[in-house]
């Protein structure tokens, strides 16, 4: 295990702001992941897990305290023993998810086609109960295997056991900070069928009777890039941390209420089992009725010109900045629909008043 001083965070985070950590390890194995957690509980320090940087923001002070980098790798394939249309990956914490995913497509496997696109890595995918066009990872997550911090021993969890719910988990509610991902296992169905239940997918394969998992994540890409969702080398608005809000779950009556605020029909999707009686709605729609356009800017941090959901640096943004769009935003929504949004992104190295 090697500790560095002073560690950049902006360069490790895809809105790219940030200041450094006091002490950083970039864990290639297990044993690193023990010995970083044993020498921070030693010395009364902080501890604060990173992946791909995807879905983080870094205050400009830094962080004080050691970031535990995850960059374990590897991938080994098992079949399933409960059925011959199945395959198991064993996927490590610290794999690029956008490739576990081709790899998985061009398999034949299917149960995460549609999660083409985005970025981070595996470990990060059960924290967050990662989701998009229609699937979830909880669907397909088999086992969570991780390090506790409090016992110091490796567990593996069960996916019942992550408690998983929209945009949820174990790892970021009741026991947030408690474990270090170090593996998922995914089972997937071999020769399965794509999942098509979100509406620009059904619109593009309508006609299509023998539509491949490969056509899936490739028509995923095209509208994630699109709206600004995939990250592409020299364009701003990948400078975000994707959705920078979650898409709010109320119940009949406060949708019959925003329709009356708006004038129009918000878009409505099911809000998922534990939700009975609820709806989804579109935070994108929201903030758009509350008179924010694609392109907005205040200072150096603005909306993506392609999703109202998506806050970029604009080139020199501070974690200020953001977060002053982000307080507008939201006040916006609030006082017209009585909704607050949340954030999705997980914050670093200051408390938001």
């Amino acid at each position: 295990m090697r500790i560095e001083e002073n560690r950049p965070l902006a360069p490790l985070t895809t809105l790219g702001i940030g200041g450094p950590a006091r002490w950083f390890v970039d864990a290639r194995n297990e044993e690193d992941i023990a010995e970083a957690a044993e020498w921070a509980r030693e010395k009364h320090i902080l501890l604060f897990v990173l992946g791909g940087g995807s879905n983080l923001l870094v205050a400009d002070a830094g962080f004080n305290g050691l970031v535990l980098h995850i960059g374990l790798k590897g991938v080994r394939v098992r079949e399933s023993g409960a059925s011959s249309n199945e395959r198991v990956y064993e996927v490590a914490a610290g794999e690029d998810w956008d490739s576990f995913v081709q790899r998985a497509v061009s398999d034949n496997c299917a149960g995460i086609e549609c999660l083409a696109g985005i970025p981070g890595t595996v470990g990060g995918t059960p924290v967050q109960n990662v989701g998009a066009y229609g699937q979830e990872v909880s669907a397909a997550i088999d086992c969570v295997r991780a390090f506790d911090l409090q016992t110091h021993a490796f567990v593996d969890f069960s996916a019942a056991e992550c408690a998983f719910a929209y945009r949820h988990s174990r790892f970021n509610t009741t026991d947030r900070r408690l474990y270090v991902v170090t593996r998922v296992d995914y089972r997937l169905k071999l020769h399965g069928a794509p999942t098509l239940k979100y509406a620009d997918l059904q619109k593009v394969f309508a006609t299509d009777a023998t539509t491949r998992l490969c056509d899936v994540a490739v028509a995923v890409r095209r509208i994630r890039q699109s709206k600004g969702m995939l990250l592409i080398e020299g364009d701003p608005d990948c400078r975000s941390a994707g959705s920078f809000f979650k898409n709010p779950i109320v119940d009949a009556e406060q949708a019959v209420a925003v329709t009356a605020a708006a004038g129009a029909e918000p878009p409505r999707f099911p809000a998922g089992p534990g939700h009975e009686g609820c709806v989804k709605l579109p935070a994108a729609w929201l903030i758009e009725k509350a008179g924010f356009t694609r392109g907005y800017s205040l200072g150096r941090a603005g909306i993506s010109s392609k999703h109202t959901l998506a806050l970029v640096n604009r080139g020199g943004a501070t974690e200020a900045d953001i977060m002053m769009l982000a307080d507008r935003i939201r006040d916006a929504v609030a006082q017209r629909f009585g909704i607050h949004l949340q954030m999705e992104p997980e914050i670093l190295g200051f408390e938001k008043p």
